[in-house]
């Protein structure tokens, strides 16, 4: 395929993290900032995924904790653990990530539906697989991360 044609596909442009030794990407515009992690403060009364709160700016910003959102092992925060800043049907909110990898793009070629093996308890948060030269990328929808009531539960306690 020549320059030309590969101009013409449509891309994505994905922020890519890592979640253990897997590696997801979010939309570039959903994201808005990737911050070291800090002090977060425990809010009573919150799903078990939500870490708590942080002031970012004066912003009030409630904090997922992704690797209890997906039901994987928890882990010890590190120097390479990060707070990506992302907007979800609106609302600011921050989720802890293992690492941030990378800016990339995709073409819509590089994207395949998610496949059936997908367990049904986290394949409403999968958009997608991007096929990289020699790994693969979840690709999240971030604005199903939360649920409705979640959102509600959240702007209730902040």
């Amino acid at each position: 395929m020549s320059t030309e044609e590969k101009k013409g596909l449509k891309q994505q442009q994905l922020v890519s993290f890592r979640l253990g030794v897997e590696e997801y990407g979010v939309s570039i515009m959903k994201v808005q900032e990737i911050i070291r992690m800090q002090e977060i403060t425990k809010v009573p009364q919150m799903p078990d995924f939500i870490e708590g709160i942080i002031n970012l700016r004066g912003n009030v910003i409630p904090i997922i904790d992704l690797r209890k959102r997906f039901g994987l092992s928890c882990a010890e925060k590190t120097i390479d653990s990060r707070i990506v800043v992302v907007s979800v049907r609106e609302r600011i909110v921050g989720i802890i990530v293992d690492g941030v990898s990378e800016v990339l793009r995709l073409s819509e070629e590089q994207i395949e539906p998610p496949p059936p093996a997908v367990s049904t308890a986290g394949r409403e948060y999968i958009k997608g697989v991007g096929k990289l030269e020699k790994r693969l990328l979840i690709l999240l929808d971030i604005d199903k991360i939360l649920s409705s009531e979640e959102q509600n539960v959240i702007e209730s306690a902040i």
